[in-house]
């Protein structure tokens, strides 16, 4: 299980509809929200 690095959410990697890389890792999302606030400031949240 992954954590969502906007809202905290626990979010399962092999059924996550929403994914981004940032500095070689992969990051997982609950929303397409999540995924965008990240991709739009990725610095922010790790």
């Amino acid at each position: 299980m992954a954590i969502d690095p906007v809202c905290k959410m626990v979010v399962d990697e092999r059924t996550a509809d929403y994914k981004s890389e940032y500095g070689g890792k992969k990051y997982y999302f609950c929303s397409l929200g999540c995924k965008k606030e990240f991709d739009a400031n990725p610095e922010k949240y790790i």
